[in-house]
């Protein structure tokens, strides 16, 4: 599944636009991640644990798209974004969405390749 942010993709047409996709996913932060969180506010620094947190949110998020578009028959999501919230006090929402695509075969390659 090829994801770009572009509208379109170089040397790639577009055969059919099957329309939007995307993928939720919402995660909640451990007491323990508040706790070293709270610390680092007072020494600095990176809060390595939400930063974890956000990137394995944004990778469901993104799978959950992938796996809509595979589902409606795309080979592409274009205009690919994550739209980042907070649900509630404690947890953190990450939408990603796209316009899913069918491709014209590449230039030179037979149908169906």
């Amino acid at each position: 599944m090829i994801v770009v942010t572009t509208p379109s993709i170089e040397g790639r047409p577009t055969a059919e636009v099957l329309g939007l996709v995307r993928g939720t996913a919402v995660r909640t932060r451990h007491v323990l991640s508040d706790i070293t969180a709270t610390i680092k506010v007072l020494v600095g620094g990176e809060v390595t644990e939400y930063t974890k947190l956000i990137a394995e949110t944004r990778e469901q998020a993104l799978d959950r798209m992938i796996a809509e578009a595979r589902a409606r028959g795309a080979d592409a999501v274009l205009g690919f974004r994550f739209a980042t919230s907070e649900v509630g006090r404690a947890m953190a929402e990450v939408v990603a969405y796209g316009t899913a695509v069918k491709l014209r075969p590449e230039s030179g390659a037979p149908p169906g390749e």
